[in-house]
Protein backbone atom coordinates (compact mmCIF):
# COMPACT_ATOMS: atom_id res chain seq x y z
CA UNK A 1 0.00 0.00 0.00
CA UNK A 2 1.55 3.74 -0.59
CA UNK A 3 1.95 5.27 2.42
CA UNK A 4 2.41 8.86 0.59
CA UNK A 5 1.21 10.97 3.78
CA UNK A 6 -2.03 12.88 3.27
CA UNK A 7 -2.66 16.80 2.06
CA UNK A 8 -5.00 18.86 3.82
CA UNK A 9 -8.63 18.83 3.76
CA UNK A 10 -9.70 20.98 0.30
CA UNK A 11 -12.71 20.69 -1.22
CA UNK A 12 -12.40 18.30 -4.28
CA UNK A 13 -12.23 19.52 -7.53
CA UNK A 14 -12.93 15.58 -9.35
CA UNK A 15 -14.45 12.60 -7.89
CA UNK A 16 -13.09 9.30 -8.99
CA UNK A 17 -15.60 6.58 -9.24
CA UNK A 18 -14.09 2.98 -8.95
CA UNK A 19 -16.64 -0.21 -9.21
CA UNK A 20 -14.62 -3.37 -7.67
CA UNK A 21 -16.97 -6.17 -8.50
CA UNK A 22 -14.84 -9.30 -7.96
CA UNK A 23 -11.52 -7.59 -7.76
CA UNK A 24 -11.09 -7.71 -4.23
CA UNK A 25 -7.25 -8.60 -4.87
CA UNK A 26 -6.40 -5.85 -7.33
CA UNK A 27 -8.68 -2.64 -5.93
CA UNK A 28 -5.65 -1.51 -3.78
CA UNK A 29 -3.54 -1.59 -6.79
CA UNK A 30 -5.92 1.20 -8.15
CA UNK A 31 -6.89 3.17 -5.25
CA UNK A 32 -2.89 3.14 -4.92
CA UNK A 33 -2.50 4.46 -8.37
CA UNK A 34 -4.91 6.89 -7.66
CA UNK A 35 -2.94 8.21 -4.60
CA UNK A 36 0.07 8.51 -6.70
CA UNK A 37 -1.54 11.26 -8.47
CA UNK A 38 0.03 14.44 -8.41
CA UNK A 39 -3.40 16.05 -8.23
CA UNK A 40 -4.35 15.92 -4.72
CA UNK A 41 -8.02 17.65 -4.87
CA UNK A 42 -9.86 14.57 -5.60
CA UNK A 43 -12.40 12.80 -3.79
CA UNK A 44 -13.20 8.36 -4.53
CA UNK A 45 -15.66 6.26 -3.61
CA UNK A 46 -14.75 2.47 -4.33
CA UNK A 47 -18.50 0.66 -4.72
CA UNK A 48 -18.71 -3.28 -3.95
CA UNK A 49 -21.97 -4.14 -5.84
CA UNK A 50 -23.14 -7.77 -4.33
CA UNK A 51 -19.35 -9.24 -4.97
CA UNK A 52 -18.13 -12.43 -4.60
CA UNK A 53 -15.35 -11.98 -2.70
CA UNK A 54 -14.50 -9.53 0.00
CA UNK A 55 -13.98 -6.25 -1.26
CA UNK A 56 -14.57 -4.48 1.93
CA UNK A 57 -11.45 -6.12 3.83
CA UNK A 58 -9.18 -4.82 0.42
CA UNK A 59 -10.43 -1.27 0.59
CA UNK A 60 -10.28 -1.25 4.60
CA UNK A 61 -6.55 -0.10 5.26
CA UNK A 62 -7.39 2.85 2.52
CA UNK A 63 -10.11 4.56 4.89
CA UNK A 64 -8.00 6.15 6.74
CA UNK A 65 -7.01 8.74 4.15
CA UNK A 66 -10.44 10.48 4.57
CA UNK A 67 -10.73 11.28 0.49
CA UNK A 68 -11.48 7.48 0.22
CA UNK A 69 -15.17 5.99 1.02
CA UNK A 70 -16.74 2.99 0.65
CA UNK A 71 -20.12 1.59 -0.36
CA UNK A 72 -21.88 -1.49 -0.60
CA UNK A 73 -25.00 -2.30 -2.34
CA UNK A 74 -27.21 -5.19 -3.91
CA UNK A 75 -25.64 -6.24 -7.31
CA UNK A 76 -27.84 -4.22 -9.96
CA UNK A 77 -24.83 -3.91 -12.60
CA UNK A 78 -21.84 -1.46 -13.22
CA UNK A 79 -24.68 0.68 -14.42
CA UNK A 80 -26.05 1.35 -11.80
CA UNK A 81 -22.95 0.92 -9.27
CA UNK A 82 -21.78 4.03 -11.15
CA UNK A 83 -24.62 5.67 -10.70
CA UNK A 84 -24.77 5.24 -6.68
CA UNK A 85 -21.73 6.45 -6.40
CA UNK A 86 -21.94 9.54 -8.02
CA UNK A 87 -24.55 10.17 -6.05
CA UNK A 88 -22.23 10.19 -2.97
CA UNK A 89 -19.87 12.62 -4.26
CA UNK A 90 -19.64 16.16 -4.69
CA UNK A 91 -16.62 17.54 -7.11
CA UNK A 92 -17.92 19.15 -10.14
CA UNK A 93 -15.86 16.65 -12.25
CA UNK A 94 -16.14 12.81 -12.42
CA UNK A 95 -13.25 10.33 -13.28
CA UNK A 96 -13.60 6.36 -13.84
CA UNK A 97 -11.43 4.36 -12.82
CA UNK A 98 -12.37 0.14 -12.77
CA UNK A 99 -11.09 -1.41 -10.01
CA UNK A 100 -9.01 -3.69 -12.09
CA UNK A 101 -7.30 -0.97 -13.71
CA UNK A 102 -4.68 1.44 -12.70
CA UNK A 103 -3.56 5.38 -13.58
CA UNK A 104 -0.59 7.02 -13.97
CA UNK A 105 0.87 9.81 -11.91
CA UNK A 106 -0.57 12.78 -14.60
CA UNK A 107 -3.98 11.23 -15.37
CA UNK A 108 -6.08 13.86 -13.20
CA UNK A 109 -3.95 16.95 -13.47
CA UNK A 110 -4.21 16.31 -17.53
CA UNK A 111 -7.95 15.35 -17.71
CA UNK A 112 -9.08 18.41 -15.37
CA UNK A 113 -6.87 21.01 -17.12
CA UNK A 114 -8.32 19.89 -20.65
CA UNK A 115 -11.87 20.38 -19.32
CA UNK A 116 -10.83 23.59 -17.71
CA UNK A 117 -9.67 24.84 -20.92
CA UNK A 118 -12.45 23.44 -23.22
CA UNK A 119 -15.95 24.61 -22.05
CA UNK A 120 -17.36 22.59 -25.23
CA UNK A 121 -15.54 19.35 -24.17
CA UNK A 122 -18.12 16.61 -23.21
CA UNK A 123 -15.71 14.40 -21.97
CA UNK A 124 -11.93 13.86 -21.96
CA UNK A 125 -10.07 10.86 -22.59
CA UNK A 126 -6.76 9.64 -23.51
CA UNK A 127 -4.54 6.63 -24.01
CA UNK A 128 -3.94 3.47 -22.13
CA UNK A 129 -1.46 0.63 -22.21
CA UNK A 130 -3.38 -2.71 -22.21
CA UNK A 131 -1.63 -5.22 -20.05
CA UNK A 132 -2.39 -8.77 -18.33
CA UNK A 133 -3.75 -11.63 -19.99
CA UNK A 134 -2.91 -10.84 -23.43
CA UNK A 135 -0.63 -12.17 -26.17
CA UNK A 136 1.15 -8.86 -26.41
CA UNK A 137 0.77 -5.18 -24.63
CA UNK A 138 -0.34 -2.40 -26.86
CA UNK A 139 -1.81 0.67 -26.56
CA UNK A 140 -5.78 1.06 -26.93
CA UNK A 141 -4.99 4.32 -29.77
CA UNK A 142 -2.34 3.36 -32.04
CA UNK A 143 -3.71 5.58 -35.24
CA UNK A 144 -5.12 9.00 -35.19
CA UNK A 145 -8.51 9.88 -33.60
CA UNK A 146 -11.57 10.64 -35.26
CA UNK A 147 -12.13 12.32 -38.91
CA UNK A 148 -10.96 16.16 -37.50
CA UNK A 149 -7.91 17.60 -36.43
CA UNK A 150 -6.95 14.24 -34.12
CA UNK A 151 -7.33 16.11 -30.94
CA UNK A 152 -11.58 16.20 -31.09
CA UNK A 153 -14.30 13.53 -32.08
CA UNK A 154 -17.37 14.64 -33.40
CA UNK A 155 -20.52 12.64 -32.31
CA UNK A 156 -20.25 11.03 -35.93
CA UNK A 157 -16.56 9.83 -34.72
CA UNK A 158 -17.49 8.29 -31.46
CA UNK A 159 -20.55 6.34 -33.20
CA UNK A 160 -18.27 4.77 -36.14
CA UNK A 161 -15.92 4.17 -32.99
CA UNK A 162 -13.26 6.37 -35.58
CA UNK A 163 -12.84 8.33 -32.36
CA UNK A 164 -11.65 5.79 -29.47
CA UNK A 165 -12.79 6.44 -26.12
CA UNK A 166 -11.25 4.86 -22.88
CA UNK A 167 -13.25 3.80 -20.25
CA UNK A 168 -11.19 5.77 -17.94
CA UNK A 169 -12.26 9.01 -19.29
CA UNK A 170 -13.39 12.02 -17.15
CA UNK A 171 -16.47 14.48 -17.89
CA UNK A 172 -18.52 17.15 -16.34
CA UNK A 173 -21.13 16.57 -13.30
CA UNK A 174 -23.50 18.83 -14.59
CA UNK A 175 -23.80 16.57 -17.81
CA UNK A 176 -23.89 13.46 -16.39
CA UNK A 177 -27.08 15.26 -14.60
CA UNK A 178 -28.06 16.27 -17.37
CA UNK A 179 -27.82 13.17 -19.38
CA UNK A 180 -29.34 10.94 -15.75
CA UNK A 181 -26.65 9.29 -15.57
CA UNK A 182 -25.82 5.81 -16.72
CA UNK A 183 -28.58 3.73 -18.36
CA UNK A 184 -29.56 1.13 -15.94
CA UNK A 185 -31.63 -0.71 -18.54
CA UNK A 186 -28.31 -1.47 -20.34
CA UNK A 187 -26.56 -4.86 -19.65
CA UNK A 188 -24.07 -4.37 -22.28
CA UNK A 189 -21.99 -1.53 -23.76
CA UNK A 190 -23.35 0.95 -21.02
CA UNK A 191 -20.11 2.92 -21.68
CA UNK A 192 -20.54 3.58 -25.20
CA UNK A 193 -24.30 4.55 -24.69
CA UNK A 194 -23.23 7.39 -21.88
CA UNK A 195 -20.29 8.93 -24.36
CA UNK A 196 -22.75 8.87 -27.29
CA UNK A 197 -25.69 10.26 -24.92
CA UNK A 198 -23.52 12.91 -23.49
CA UNK A 199 -22.57 13.98 -27.08
CA UNK A 200 -25.89 14.25 -28.06
CA UNK A 201 -25.55 17.42 -26.10
CA UNK A 202 -23.64 19.11 -28.48
CA UNK A 203 -19.84 19.88 -28.29
CA UNK A 204 -17.00 17.53 -29.20
CA UNK A 205 -14.78 14.70 -27.22
CA UNK A 206 -11.81 15.60 -26.60
CA UNK A 207 -8.50 13.40 -27.11
CA UNK A 208 -4.79 13.80 -24.85
CA UNK A 209 -2.63 12.46 -26.74
CA UNK A 210 -0.86 10.58 -23.52
CA UNK A 211 -0.91 7.30 -22.27
CA UNK A 212 -2.19 8.02 -18.48
CA UNK A 213 -3.84 4.35 -18.08
CA UNK A 214 -3.41 1.08 -17.52
CA UNK A 215 -5.90 -1.16 -18.99
CA UNK A 216 -6.25 -4.63 -17.31
CA UNK A 217 -7.05 -8.06 -19.31
CA UNK A 218 -7.66 -10.33 -16.79
CA UNK A 219 -7.76 -14.83 -17.89
CA UNK A 220 -11.49 -15.61 -17.99
CA UNK A 221 -13.26 -12.41 -19.30
CA UNK A 222 -13.40 -14.41 -22.89
CA UNK A 223 -15.24 -13.00 -25.99
CA UNK A 224 -18.09 -15.56 -25.26
CA UNK A 225 -19.98 -12.00 -24.14
CA UNK A 226 -18.98 -10.66 -27.62
CA UNK A 227 -22.74 -11.82 -29.28
CA UNK A 228 -23.96 -9.56 -25.88
CA UNK A 229 -21.59 -6.42 -26.42
CA UNK A 230 -22.81 -6.22 -30.24
CA UNK A 231 -26.12 -6.09 -29.14
CA UNK A 232 -25.70 -3.57 -26.88
CA UNK A 233 -23.84 -1.92 -29.64
CA UNK A 234 -27.41 -1.93 -31.92
CA UNK A 235 -29.36 -0.68 -28.65
CA UNK A 236 -27.40 2.31 -28.43
CA UNK A 237 -27.79 2.79 -32.37
CA UNK A 238 -31.57 2.57 -31.68
CA UNK A 239 -31.43 4.81 -29.11
CA UNK A 240 -29.77 7.63 -31.29
CA UNK A 241 -31.77 7.20 -34.31
CA UNK A 242 -34.88 8.10 -31.79
CA UNK A 243 -33.46 11.25 -30.66
CA UNK A 244 -31.67 12.36 -33.74
CA UNK A 245 -34.44 11.26 -36.52
CA UNK A 246 -32.40 12.08 -39.45
CA UNK A 247 -29.38 13.50 -40.23
CA UNK A 248 -25.96 13.23 -41.25
CA UNK A 249 -25.27 10.99 -37.65
CA UNK A 250 -28.14 9.42 -38.30
CA UNK A 251 -26.74 7.92 -41.36
CA UNK A 252 -23.79 7.06 -39.53
CA UNK A 253 -26.45 5.53 -37.22
CA UNK A 254 -28.10 3.08 -40.01
CA UNK A 255 -25.09 1.95 -41.54
CA UNK A 256 -23.27 0.82 -38.00
CA UNK A 257 -26.67 -0.85 -37.38
CA UNK A 258 -25.57 -2.69 -40.76
CA UNK A 259 -22.45 -3.60 -39.58
CA UNK A 260 -23.45 -4.92 -36.50
CA UNK A 261 -26.05 -6.96 -37.44
CA UNK A 262 -23.50 -8.74 -40.31
CA UNK A 263 -20.67 -8.94 -36.88
CA UNK A 264 -23.81 -10.00 -35.11
CA UNK A 265 -24.51 -12.93 -37.73
CA UNK A 266 -20.90 -13.90 -37.75
CA UNK A 267 -20.43 -14.54 -33.76
CA UNK A 268 -23.33 -16.46 -33.51
CA UNK A 269 -22.61 -18.69 -36.49
CA UNK A 270 -19.13 -18.77 -34.24
CA UNK A 271 -20.82 -19.44 -31.45
CA UNK A 272 -23.00 -22.36 -33.11
CA UNK A 273 -20.16 -24.26 -34.38
CA UNK A 274 -18.41 -24.10 -31.24
CA UNK A 275 -21.14 -25.93 -29.77
CA UNK A 276 -20.65 -28.50 -32.43
CA UNK A 277 -23.41 -28.01 -34.90
CA UNK A 278 -21.42 -28.21 -38.03
CA UNK A 279 -24.28 -28.77 -40.02
CA UNK A 280 -25.82 -25.19 -39.86
CA UNK A 281 -23.22 -23.10 -38.04
CA UNK A 282 -20.70 -23.99 -41.40
CA UNK A 283 -23.57 -22.53 -43.80
CA UNK A 284 -24.11 -19.38 -41.69
CA UNK A 285 -20.96 -18.65 -40.95
CA UNK A 286 -19.85 -18.64 -44.67
CA UNK A 287 -22.30 -16.94 -45.50
CA UNK A 288 -21.51 -14.19 -42.78
CA UNK A 289 -17.90 -14.07 -43.85
CA UNK A 290 -18.73 -13.85 -47.56
CA UNK A 291 -16.63 -11.22 -49.65
CA UNK A 292 -15.43 -9.19 -46.53
CA UNK A 293 -11.57 -9.98 -46.69
CA UNK A 294 -9.11 -11.26 -44.05
CA UNK A 295 -6.37 -14.38 -45.52
CA UNK A 296 -7.03 -17.21 -42.78
CA UNK A 297 -10.84 -17.57 -43.61
CA UNK A 298 -10.60 -18.91 -46.91
CA UNK A 299 -8.03 -21.65 -45.97
CA UNK A 300 -10.16 -22.72 -43.01
CA UNK A 301 -13.06 -22.98 -45.19
CA UNK A 302 -11.33 -24.96 -47.59
CA UNK A 303 -9.78 -27.40 -44.77
CA UNK A 304 -13.87 -27.73 -43.67
CA UNK A 305 -14.82 -28.74 -46.48
CA UNK A 306 -12.32 -31.84 -46.33
CA UNK A 307 -12.56 -32.22 -42.47
CA UNK A 308 -15.84 -30.33 -41.45
CA UNK A 309 -15.20 -32.22 -37.38
CA UNK A 310 -11.92 -29.62 -37.40
CA UNK A 311 -14.20 -26.77 -37.23
CA UNK A 312 -15.90 -27.13 -33.46
CA UNK A 313 -12.51 -27.29 -32.04
CA UNK A 314 -11.14 -24.43 -34.22
CA UNK A 315 -13.57 -21.99 -33.04
CA UNK A 316 -13.35 -22.53 -30.19
CA UNK A 317 -10.03 -21.80 -29.81
CA UNK A 318 -11.03 -18.62 -31.47
CA UNK A 319 -13.07 -18.15 -28.95
CA UNK A 320 -10.50 -18.47 -26.20
CA UNK A 321 -7.70 -16.20 -28.32
CA UNK A 322 -10.22 -13.59 -28.84
CA UNK A 323 -10.59 -12.44 -25.43
CA UNK A 324 -10.87 -8.81 -23.72
CA UNK A 325 -7.88 -7.35 -24.95
CA UNK A 326 -6.62 -9.65 -27.95
CA UNK A 327 -6.13 -7.58 -31.13
CA UNK A 328 -9.41 -8.56 -32.51
CA UNK A 329 -11.22 -7.65 -29.64
CA UNK A 330 -13.29 -3.79 -29.14
CA UNK A 331 -12.76 -3.43 -25.20
CA UNK A 332 -11.74 -0.82 -25.34
CA UNK A 333 -13.71 0.02 -28.87
CA UNK A 334 -10.48 -0.33 -31.10
CA UNK A 335 -12.08 0.27 -34.29
CA UNK A 336 -15.07 0.36 -36.79
CA UNK A 337 -17.03 -2.94 -36.27
CA UNK A 338 -16.10 -4.08 -39.55
CA UNK A 339 -12.43 -5.67 -37.78
CA UNK A 340 -13.72 -8.75 -36.77
CA UNK A 341 -14.27 -10.19 -40.04
CA UNK A 342 -10.75 -9.51 -41.05
CA UNK A 343 -9.44 -10.90 -38.06
CA UNK A 344 -8.37 -14.83 -38.23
Amino acid sequence: MNRRPEPPASAPRVAVIVPAYGVAHLVGEAIDSLRAQTFAEWECVVIDDGAPDDVAAAVAPYLADRRIRFVATGNRGVAAARNRAVAATTAPYIALLDGDDLLRPDYLVRMVAALEADPAARLVTCNARIFGAVERERLCVDSRQGTGDGATGSLGDVLDRSFNVYIGSTFRRADFDRVGGFDEAMTHAEDFDFWVRLLLLGGHARYVDAVLGEYRVRPGSASAGAARMIEGNLRVYDKVLAELGEGPEAGVAHRMIAENHAALAFEQAVAQLADGDVARGLPALRAAWRGHGGRVWPLAFLLWRLLPRLAPPMMRWRQRSHSRGSAASEVPPLGPAVAWREAA
